[in-house]
């Protein structure tokens, strides 16, 4: 879990993580989502290794690489 920030794996208290506004604006399956894979540290921008959990962090990346490719509709190889 390299990937995940230090404070994320120290501090996994559900008291402590707010909604990550990013997953929530994009995903719309954000309701259904465990609740711990909703959350973020509140001290840090809502991004992928701001997620309490590795599947939040996964789900937080899918959906930024999802909105690059339709930003940049690139040709196949």
């Amino acid at each position: 879990m390299e990937h995940i920030a230090t404070n994320a794996r120290k501090r996994t208290d559900s008291r402590s993580g707010c909604p990550c506004e990013f997953c929530q604006q994009l995903d719309p399956q954000f309701p259904g989502r465990n609740p711990m894979d909703q959350l973020v540290l509140p001290n840090r921008k809502h991004t992928a290794a701001a997620h309490l959990t590795e599947d939040g962090y996964v789900r937080h990346r899918v959906l930024e690489l999802a909105r690059m490719v339709s930003r940049h509709p690139g040709t196949a190889a």
